[in-house]
């Protein structure tokens, strides 16, 4: 059963404007990178859903931080239907994204009143996302559904939306100025944050430095 309610884990997302995304099948590995975030500020942890095995990693980071850490908030992405979905939850997942909209998946996170972010990348998705009650609309991907241009454009008829890119973004003020000024609530990051080369060195210290750097830049273009 989820720790946190769908209003803690979405004023947290808030709270820093970014959310990690990753994805290993060592869960030590897991643990490392979820404490050089922690370190640097994040509370809120995206763990995809990807290679064999993925929800017997998640069960166990999940176990990690609800014994370490009493703020982690961890949820799971990729997730594509209703019985993963499912899976997931039993496991204690705090909140479910999906790169696609699927109405069973909604029904079965609404039941548990858990969070649910579905992908959307058209208006007629996006209201059917608000209909079956998604916090937040998660526009995937990113960069190749027009980037921050259909963000500003998206948000002309649904002003009062809540948007979360994930893909194409970067933790750059040039980056991360056009998806804030285009009117996104929170980014979602993945290797471009959480790099490749780094976890292979074990250089954690980086990422803790980056995650810093990024949740201040958020902060400053959030007031600016």
């Amino acid at each position: 059963m989820a720790k946190f309610s769908r209003v803690n884990v979405i004023q947290e997302m808030y709270r820093t404007g970014v959310i990690p995304v990753f994805y290993h099948h060592d869960v030590e590995i897991c643990k490392k990178i979820v404490a050089a975030c922690y370190k640097g500020g994040i509370r809120v942890f995206e763990f995809t859903n990807r290679g064999d095995f993925a929800h017997e990693v998640f069960a166990q980071l999940n176990k990690h931080l609800l014994s370490e850490y009493d703020d982690a908030i961890l949820g799971v992405g990729s997730v594509i239907d209703a019985g993963t979905t499912a899976l997931y939850l039993q496991l204690g997942a705090n909140f479910i994204v999906s790169p696609v909209l699927v109405e069973e998946m909604a029904r079965v996170c609404n039941r548990r009143k858990v969070l649910w972010a579905p992908g959307c990348g058209t208006a007629t998705e996006v209201i059917q996302a608000l209909e079956l009650g998604a916090e937040i609309i998660k526009i995937f991907p990113g960069s190749s559904v027009g980037g921050p241009d259909f963000v500003k454009a998206i948000k002309g008829p649904f002003p009062w939306i809540d948007v979360m890119p994930t893909g194409g973004v970067a933790p750059t003020k040039e980056n991360l100025k056009a998806w804030f000024e285009a009117g996104v609530s929170v980014v979602g990051m993945g290797s471009k944050m959480i790099r490749k080369d780094l976890i292979a060195s074990e250089d954690y210290a980086t990422i803790t430095k980056t995650v810093k750097e990024t949740i201040a830049l958020i902060q400053t273009l959030k007031q600016s």
